[in-house]
């Protein structure tokens, strides 16, 4: 479909979230959500980061109503920390942030592979201590971004990535075929109940973004962090066509939906429904991961609207 963030609803009155959204994409999300009138809380590893990508939005959007506050997803206290501080209704929560292949093994505070314990489990559990927040909101909805690499995830995603054998792309697609089946569990789950709560998955394609370079990533090698950036730059698509899907999931996307790029395998072009991969359509394998994450956080959904959270995650 020919679809741009031009045409996004007027979201004043709205309040959204969206994590890593100091760069690429989600800076994009932030600027096209704040550009249409919703109050947008920058969640980012790196405060001060947040805050310079936030003043670069208020020169482009000078209404744009936004904060900025401290979110370390490989970090269950400051996971904690940023659940236990938001006070209010969520209308949107855009789950964003990521860490892509690492050249070598790296684990999180609390022990879990970097890369699972960023992308999934700080998501599972920020979506869950926020959950109360979004049941408030007459028509919450919640964004994973997902990546076309989750067709190389394997149902060894219940490991979380421990264990022999680390290969950082292959555990990268694991996390992404992770935040798929999180993605379709949770809508599951909301309806079963009733419950407004609208759960959507999208995909970026491939874009030009500062993920291959981010030291936590790929880019701990010297060798990807100078020459990965120059090389998205000239064969990708720009961070803002990137954006796409996630603002059309984040604001008109059918519920249990996964939207992406429908060319060139979709690593680029207009958007529209994306393809999943056989496993990422398993409800068995969904509410496995789901039982996983429970046991490895040690964090259980509260689905009352009234209900306070589940006691502190651990590892």
């Amino acid at each position: 479909m020919k679809w741009t963030a031009d045409q996004l609803p007027d979201l004043t009155g709205r309040t959204a979230v969206v994590t890593g959204a100091n760069s690429g994409i989600g800076w994009f999300t932030v600027r096209e959500l704040a550009g249409h009138g919703a109050r947008v809380v920058l969640a980012c590893r790196d405060a001060e980061r947040g805050k310079q990508a936030a003043d670069r939005i208020r020169s482009a959007v000078p209404s744009a109503e936004l904060d900025v506050a401290e979110l370390n997803l490989a970090s269950m206290k400051s996971v904690r920390g940023f659940g236990d501080s938001w006070t209010g209704p969520l209308d949107l929560l855009v789950n964003n942030a990521g860490v892509m292949a690492p050249p070598k093994p790296v684990t999180t505070e609390d022990g879990f592979e970097l890369q699972f314990g960023t992308n999934h489990l700080g998501h599972y559990v920020l979506t869950g201590l926020l959950l109360p927040a979004l049941l408030a909101s007459p028509a919450p909805r919640v964004v994973t971004v997902a990546s076309i690499a989750h067709h190389g995830g394997t149902d060894r995603v219940l490991e979380g990535n421990a264990g022999e054998g680390y290969h950082p792309q292959r555990t990268y697609s694991n996390t992404k075929l992770a935040n798929l089946l999180f993605a379709a569990e949770l809508q599951r789950m909301a309806s079963a109940r009733g419950l407004p709560l609208v759960s959507v998955a999208a995909h970026p394609g491939v874009s030009s973004t500062g993920l291959v370079g981010d030291p936590q990533g790929m880019g701990a090698s010297r060798f990807m962090r100078t020459v990965a950036p120059v090389f998205v730059k000239l064969f990708t698509q720009s961070a803002t066509a990137g954006a796409r899907p996630t603002l059309y999931a984040a604001t008109q996307a059918e519920p249990g939906s996964y939207t992406g790029p429908q060319r060139f395998g979709e690593t680029r072009g207009p958007i529209g429904p994306a393809r999943l991969s056989t496993l990422a359509n398993e409800e068995k394998l969904a509410r496995r991961l789901w039982q996983v994450s429970e046991e490895l956080t040690g964090f259980r959904y509260r689905w009352s609207s009234g209900a306070s959270s589940s006691p502190a995650p651990r590892p």
